[in-house]
């Protein structure tokens, strides 16, 4: 047998490797962490410079660095539209659907990515669209509905003029209903309908990530209308 000692010794030995093993383990993930946040904050910064692919690039370093962020990631789901990777969108989108399996704008951009996959098309797309119980922002079940062909465009507008509300929250909704009329009326064809109500979105854009998305859309848009 060990002498107490020693053995007393031993202990506070493996105690204080533990100790700074931790601490360079909690260094080391605290370094990660800011690097990943400094990817995330590129991809974004190169989503709004039209640089998709480059974009989606700056994201998978980030998810490399911070694996468990991968799920949570509808950011890097929405440059793989863009940069016209459209399975692997709608495989980010199904993933972000196990975290938060109630938001109506994942089920759509997955709706959206399938629609251009020409192994989808527009009618598997409606039929399987990701199930949404009840989304409480207005007006994003009116949105749901058109793209589950059981509403009109006219009634997501609708749902905007509610009474009683403030004009900075009627702008918002709008917001949100021109752009996804106009991702709806693009995802179709419908080109003019499309620019219409996207630029009233980049008009209402709102201070938020999918304001960007408005611009972005909504130039782009006008750039591929005005090619010969």
């Amino acid at each position: 047998m060990r002498h107490p000692r020693r053995k007393s010794s031993l202990i506070k030995y493996h105690y204080l490797v533990g100790a700074l093993l931790a601490i360079a383990f909690g260094a080391a993930h605290s370094r990660a962490a800011e690097d990943a946040d400094a990817l995330e904050r590129r991809g974004s910064d190169l989503f709004r410079a039209g640089k998709f692919a480059e974009s989606v690039a700056a994201f998978d370093e980030e998810i490399r660095l911070e694996p468990r962020r991968a799920p949570w990631h509808w950011k890097r789901g929405i440059s793989l539209y863009y940069a016209g990777r459209y399975a692997d969108g709608a495989k980010q989108f199904e993933g972000y659907q196990t975290v938060d399996d109630n938001d109506v704008e994942n089920a759509v951009w997955r709706y959206l990515c399938q629609v251009r996959a020409p192994t989808v098309g527009p009618e598997k797309a409606r039929s399987g669209i990701l199930p949404i119980k009840n989304d409480g922002r207005v007006p994003m079940m009116q949105i749901y509905s058109m793209f589950r062909g059981e509403a009109q465009p006219d009634d997501v507008l609708a749902a905007c003029r509610g009474e009683g509300i403030s004009t900075a929250e009627r702008e918002h909704r709008l917001f949100y209903a021109h752009l996804y009329l106009g991702l709806f009326h693009d995802a179709h064809g419908r080109k003019s309908e499309a620019i219409k109500h996207m630029s009233e979105a980049k008009r209402l854009r709102i201070a938020h990530y999918m304001g960007d998305v408005a611009v972005v859309h909504a130039d782009l848009l006008v750039k591929n209308t005005s090619r010969p």
